[in-house]
């Protein structure tokens, strides 16, 4: 770090990534790869368990006068590479094949020298280095390739820097052994990295792109259905709190009206350690020097490389407190000790670059010595002391039935309603009450059969739908794993490594308890907890997408035979005051102007065809379109001339059709060139529309 730090830019801001899209990860594939020499990749895949911190380094063998050989050291510190691991993963497995021409082709012209380990092992082989520098290099241009292709919110960016500051720390040891000199240690200058682009939206392509606008409405949708929820019988401290004592009440009105009532979105919570971070970061802010400047102000981000060249080449692993705290938001570290290390390589590079009696060098001793105090003074406070003011103690997990439990997961809990059909939710928070119980907060998905719905809907199979309801339960009554995918996702594929035995829903909507309606769902990430947005799952795709059916409502048949237009909504029939309703209920009420399927008609029109409704009434039938594809022109029409307007339910959303009954005395219309006869009796206007 250095003086001149006042003036430098920021550092290039990471984006989150909402989506897996093409993210490239360099695995092995049956596909015909070609390393970037045009051999044939070589199967020397490095076998090894060192974990990041590297029990063992990268030193290779010597020969009879204590020299080191040269390719032994490549293989010894490239196998080492391969093996490493971050979290859990090793990090080069994404590094391991270049990708596929065919599968990935503009790869190829944004990446101008394509380079994997298997491109290293077969040089290796067929000694192909003339020194260890080469061998350096191509290390250092697979990390380079990554971020220069990927996003730097995808993970595959991280284990590239990652990968890159292992890599600085190795040689590091090679040059201190004098098994290398500093010259073959020395990392190339490969370029600037290329400014960071928007991440894509969640979902794929069909998806609508305002999600951040849509997450908005989200919450204010929820903070106005909930505004009666902001308190609780015991001072309402917090929106969407639990009652105590809600079961043993009669089931009157009050019960139903307040029991059942939905509970908000639940505050978001650190764990202790999360709260140590927090806490350590936050004290390093409060030392100030005689002028009363922050000492921590140098320290803020990293010098430009353009007005400070040579700190780059003194400094071989830069950092600063913002890539600190971006760590500690996403959960990348998992001790306070985690922190600490970095916190002293930042002083340590302050040290190194600036004099002994500048104000920085001061500043960084100052410093180092108030975040070791900090560290072991959070360290020394027990877990008890980061309960919450009901007495809750954040876990990052739960361990139960052998298993481990955490936020993002997808879940069945036990549904005392009907014991067939367990809850489906996603969890959204894990505690520990005084008395050691430990609770989940999850969000409830109902099933078709416990909403309040028109008798005509349709739903897909497996279908869910997401609630403002977020419970808390017991992880005793957690039952077994399940997962919900967005309808965008669900024709293509299932989720990895996922159970063939567990449940897998689909959901397209929310369900709005309080209005009884259905909004469609733009973007999915704003659905899920903070902690995954930014995290995706893999897929194994089907070879081609399949067909997704809409069938009947369950409960159609509980309509009522004297229902009308103009009844009152029905309510669902609740239960147990911790689970969903026992059953919804069906109406006849007339469509709401705001309905999905109403808004889809008014855009997308197809060539017509006759048909009839159940009742038998004359209809005419529109198909659907991808307006980015196959836009047909809109038909002027207007609610007053429609009867009912309905999706067909026999097709997938993509080749929908709407049937739509026409009022009108007349005998012969002609309507985008398909001549109908109106049979409704109680048609009373006219329908016009464009000729053919």
């Amino acid at each position: 770090m250095s003086s001149r730090r006042a003036n430098a830019p920021e550092v290039r801001e990471s984006i989150e990534a909402k989506t897996a899209s093409v993210d490239v990860e360099m695995k092995d594939t049956p596909d015909d790869d070609v390393d970037a020499e045009g051999d044939p990749d070589v199967d020397m895949d490095a076998e090894g368990d060192e974990d990041a911190e590297g029990e063992e380094d990268a030193e290779g063998e010597v020969d009879d006068e204590g020299r080191p050989d040269m390719y032994r050291l490549i293989h010894n510190l490239s196998t080492y590479l391969c093996s490493v691991q971050d979290d859990g993963e090793q990090l080069a497995a994404g590094f391991q094949r270049i990708p596929n021409r065919r599968t990935l082709p503009d790869y190829f012209e944004i990446i101008a020298e394509p380079i994997a380990f298997s491109t290293i092992r077969g040089k290796t082989q067929k000694k192909q280095y003339g020194s260890f520098a080469e061998f350096v290099k191509d290390v250092a241009q697979i990390c380079h390739n990554a971020q220069v292709y990927n996003r730097p919110s995808a993970p595959i960016f991280g284990a590239a820097v990652r990968l890159r500051e292992i890599l600085v720390q190795e040689l590091k040891k090679l040059v201190e052994k004098g098994h290398i000199n500093a010259n073959d240690a020395q990392l190339p200058d490969l370029g600037e990295l290329p400014p960071a682009e928007e991440s894509p939206p969640a979902e794929d392509d069909d998806e609508d792109e305002e999600g951040e606008e849509e997450e908005d409405e989200d919450e204010e949708e929820e903070e106005d259905e909930d505004e009666d929820d902001d308190s609780d019988d015991e001072g309402g401290r917090r929106r969407g709190r639990r009652r105590r004592g809600a079961g043993r009440r009669d089931q009157d009105k009050d019960y139903e009206d307040d029991s059942h009532k939905r509970r908000g979105r639940p505050p978001s919570v650190l764990t202790p350690n999360e709260a140590r971070i927090a806490s350590l970061l936050k004290g390093l802010r409060k030392p100030k020097d005689d002028a009363g400047n922050l000492l921590v102000h140098p320290f803020e981000k990293l010098p430009d490389k353009a007005a400070v060249p040579d700190y780059y080449t003194t400094i071989l692993n830069p950092i600063a407190l913002d890539n600190i705290k971006k760590k500690a938001k996403r959960k990348k570290y998992q001790s306070i000790d985690h922190v600490l290390q970095d916190l002293n390589l930042m002083f340590e590079n302050a040290k190194r670059y600036n004099e002994d009696d500048s104000e920085v060098y001061k500043a960084a001793v100052e410093l180092q010595k108030e975040a070791i105090f900090l560290a072991e003074q959070e360290k020394a406070k027990p877990d008890d002391d980061f309960r919450d003011e009901d007495g809750k103690l954040p876990l990052a997990e739960i361990q139960h039935n052998g298993q481990s439990w955490k936020v993002g997961d997808w879940v069945h809990i036990r549904n005392p309603n009907d014991l067939a059909k367990p809850t489906v939710a996603q969890i959204y928070r894990t505690w520990q009450d005084r008395a050691g119980q430990r609770w989940i907060n999850a969000c409830w998905y109902y099933r078709p059969e416990q909403t309040v719905h028109r008798y005509e809907k349709h739903f897909f199979e497996h279908e869910v739908v997401k609630t403002g309801q977020y419970r808390d339960h017991q992880i005793e009554e957690v039952l077994d794993r399940c997962f919900v995918m967005f309808v965008t996702r669900f024709n293509k594929g299932r989720p990895r490594g996922f159970p063939l035995d567990k449940e897998i829903y689909v959901c397209e909507s929310r369900y709005n308890e309080e209005k009884f309606t259905f909004n469609k769902i733009k973007t999915w990430a704003s659905c899920v907890p903070d902690e995954v947005r930014d995290k995706d799952y893999e897929m194994d795709l089907f070879d081609v997408p399949r067909r997704m059916k809409k069938i009947p409502s369950p409960i159609k048949h509980l309509l009522r035979e004297d229902a009308k237009e103009i009844d009152e909504l029905p309510k669902p029939t609740w239960g147990s005051p911790n689970a969903p309703p026992i059953v919804g209920a069906v109406h006849r009420r007339k469509r709401e102007a705001n309905v999905s399927e109403a808004h889809l008609f008014f855009r997308f029109f197809c060539p017509a065809m006759p048909c009839h409704d159940s009742a038998g009434h004359r209809c005419i039938r529109y198909q659907q379109t991808n307006a980015l594809h196959n836009p047909c022109p809109p038909t002027p029409f207007f609610p007053s001339q429609l009867q009912r307007l309905i999706l067909d339910r026999d097709s997938c959303m993509p080749q929908a059709f709407f049937r739509l009954t026409l009022l009108s005395h007349a005998t012969n219309h002609n309507f985008l060139g398909i001549t109908t006869a109106s049979a409704h009796p109680s048609a009373t206007s006219h329908v016009g529309g464009p000729t053919t």
